[in-house]
């Protein structure tokens, strides 16, 4: 059975994702993983800890993606699939918009697995894998 504020609260770390990537926050972008954390980009790259995924972004946010925008969401087909009561799979859709578009005119349509943890009452990310959308071939729906 699902805890309604557990749901609640997962929600609310991903709306906290999105606020630190669409205010250029890399500090507070990070502080939505565990210490531990994996995070693997659709560039392949693995980040390893809170740290490293802070100070990526941070580089980021003050670089290449300054200015950026992120729409993101829970995929409506995908509510969190809890392992244990402290341990959840997410799967989300989203988009980065640049701040100059024609810098990149392709569409950056993503989607990432999750696994959110609760620790002391609090949930993060300890792990996420970005990847851009695909179309399945025709035959193999």
């Amino acid at each position: 059975m699902t805890n309604y504020d557990d749901l609640k609260a997962i929600h609310t770390l991903f709306a906290s994702l999105s606020d630190a990537w669409n205010t250029g926050d890399g500090v507070a972008y990070g502080d939505c993983f565990t210490e531990d954390a994996d995070y693997v980009t659709f560039m392949g790259q693995h980040l390893k800890g809170r740290k490293q995924i802070a100070d990526v972004h941070r580089m980021l946010f003050q670089g290449p993606l300054k200015g950026s925008v992120m729409e993101s969401s829970i995929s409506s087909d995908s509510i969190p699939r809890f392992i244990t009561p402290d341990v959840a799979i997410i799967h989300g859709i989203g988009e980065v918009r640049l701040a100059q578009p024609a810098h990149d005119p392709h569409s950056r349509g993503s989607i990432n697995t999750n696994i959110v943890v609760k620790q002391n009452g609090e949930w993060k990310l300890t792990a996420f894998h970005n990847c851009r959308i695909q179309e399945i071939p025709q035959g193999q729906k």
